[in-house]
């Protein structure tokens, strides 16, 4: 417990007009507690990197794995080393900080990149559970209906609905005035305690940041789910067990990662997070944010056959 008890005072300017951007709290402890912290999430961010990046070059170098499934999962291993990038190198550089501070800019451009990443997650694996209900649902259809075409066409309809999602609203907020300390109690620039800091309140920008949010996570989340019933109902019917647990192999692991991703994205955003709670939110964002995409390599590798054995062929060359 004396690990985020006790610390060294930050070194806060005493008037707030001479910071030139906001104060990312992070995690409050000794300067001891911060070096250890650093050297932790500078491993987690290494094997982050490593895990998705061997995903991305087994799909290239195996032939085999030139399919869409597997197309679409280099993809989201890309977007997973995207997504842990935009927060943890600030991160990083926050736990060797006395000051903590994020300039203006800096600060919106990771508001904008983490939250686009994150939408742009939702919308991937959306398509990716579209895939296995072709797959296993419709397969007589889906080598003529999942065509490389339309593979590539769902994958840059992804990036661009990601990254247009909440253009406008950031470009809005960042327009605003902000008072006070400027002090953000979190590790990344968040809505909450952005809106907060605004000098003029501003409920019709915090509606639609919620609306917005609500969207990719509740009814992307409803039609993944209606997928993977009507994917259930269709391996129920097989008539082999061994079709059976192929199926169950395959969607295994994405639904474990769907869990994981909207399981912690629900409990942060599908409830209200008081100033008490800055904590918990801190560690149910990092939970989806940064645990997740260190995750997922694994869950891909170790339930996928195919997978496991390109990786093992490519980590020997």
């Amino acid at each position: 417990m004396g690990l985020f008890t006790a610390h060294r005072p930050m070194k806060i300017p005493n008037n707030s007009n001479a910071i030139t951007g906001f104060i990312l709290l992070g995690f409050p402890c000794p300067r001891e507690g911060q070096i250890l912290l650093f050297v932790l999430f500078s491993v987690v961010y290494l094997l982050t990197l490593m895990g998705n990046g061997s995903i991305i070059c087994a799909v290239r170098w195996d032939q085999r794995l030139h399919t869409p499934m597997y197309i679409l999962l280099a993809n989201f291993s890309f977007l997973e080393i995207c997504y842990v990038t935009s927060t943890v190198p600030n991160m990083l550089a926050n736990f060797l900080s006395d000051t903590k501070v994020i300039s203006f800019s800096g600060c919106f451009l990771q508001f904008y990149f983490f939250f686009s990443l994150g939408s742009t997650e939702c919308f991937f694996l959306t398509i990716m559970a579209f895939d296995r209900y072709l797959a296993i649902c419709r397969p007589l259809h889906y080598p003529t209906r999942m065509t490389g075409r339309l593979c590539t066409n769902l994958v840059a309809s992804c990036w661009a609905l990601g990254f247009l999602w909440f253009l406008i609203p950031i470009i809005i907020v960042s327009q605003m005035s902000f008072c006070g300390s400027r002090i953000i109690n979190h590790f990344l620039c968040d809505p909450g305690p952005l809106l907060a800091l605004a000098c003029k309140k501003a409920p019709v920008v915090e509606l639609v940041f919620s609306t917005l949010n609500a969207v990719p996570v509740i009814i992307l989340f409803l039609l993944i789910m209606g997928s993977y019933a009507l994917v259930l109902r269709a391996v129920l019917k097989a008539p082999s067990s061994a079709g059976r647990r192929k199926a169950f192999s395959t969607c295994g692991s994405h639904l474990a990662v769907v869990s994981l991703f909207y399981g912690s994205v629900l409990v942060m955003y599908g409830s209200s997070v008081t100033e008490q709670e800055a904590g918990t939110q801190k560690i149910v964002t990092l939970f989806y944010s940064v645990v997740t995409p260190l995750i997922n390599p694994v869950i891909y590798s170790l339930r996928n056959k195919d997978m496991k054995k390109a990786l093992q062929t490519f980590l020997r060359i």
